[in-house]
């Protein structure tokens, strides 16, 4: 059992933090595709608008972050 349960923890927190963070990579585009896209639609300059922005800049870098600091301890670099 001490041989077989390392064998298998391993591997699969390694595939645990592969699927969030491609999870969080891509909702991290999402959401900066659809900041984007109201950017250059509906933006008014209104406050608003502004905080909407904000909120999305901010969504973006954190889920960015937990997506890649993620890939990174899958592969043991963090």
């Amino acid at each position: 059992m001490r041989h077989v349960v390392p064998a298998v923890v391993k591997p699969a927190r390694t595939l645990w933090h592969e699927v969030f963070g491609f999870l969080f990579l891509c909702l991290a585009v999402l959401i900066g595709s659809n900041g984007i896209r109201f950017y250059l639609g509906e933006y008014d300059g209104s406050a608003g608008a502004m905080l909407r922005l904000g909120m999305t800049a901010f969504c973006v870098l954190l889920f960015g972050f937990y997506g890649v600091t993620s890939f990174l301890r899958a592969f043991s670099w963090l």
